[in-house]
């Protein structure tokens, strides 16, 4: 007897759900105008992009070519499907002592998830995500890029 009130209760329960979703269908049927779908691309220049939507991985640089990454390699590791790779190579400053340095930041977006977990891990928040979303080529190797600009170096910390 139990499970047949529990069948019940779930049949009842799927036509009270279909029931909601029809009557929103029913709505925008007989009042087009409110209806929220968004044509694109003919849209392109009045999208509304929300500003934390994640869309890929960048570096920013300032206006001398500096980028803020030690190379720590912390954003590599916390990246779940390996889509980040850094290049580092050993620089020798004028005291004696080494250095680790970017030779190359290699991100493949076409591998991302766009999770964020590599710019949460960023100690020195080097790496920002931005809202870009189009991403569509027809050959794969213009998905891998190289995030840190020819020439650019690390911004030395101001002594406080």
């Amino acid at each position: 007897m139990k499970a047949l009130y529990t069948y019940l209760k779930n049949m009842l329960g799927a036509f009270a759900s279909l029931f909601t979703g029809m009557r929103l269908t029913l709505y925008y049927f007989w009042h087009p105008k409110k209806i929220l779908t968004q044509q694109y691309p003919e849209n392109r220049k009045t999208l509304y992009i929300p500003e934390h939507f994640r869309g890929e991985v960048i570096m920013p640089h300032d206006e001398n070519n500096e980028h803020n990454c030690t190379g720590c390699t912390l954003c590599e590791r916390a990246c779940p499907n390996g889509s980040i790779k850094i290049i580092t190579a050993t620089e020798e400053l004028p005291d004696g002592k080494k250095r680790k340095i970017i030779d190359k930041w290699v991100y493949n977006i076409g591998m991302c998830t766009f999770c964020g977990q590599c710019v949460e891990a960023c100690p020195s928040e080097a790496i920002i995500m931005n809202n870009a979303f189009e991403h569509s080529v027809y050959n794969r190797q213009q998905l891998i890029r190289i995030l840190n600009k020819p020439g650019s170096k690390l911004k030395e910390k101001k002594a406080k």
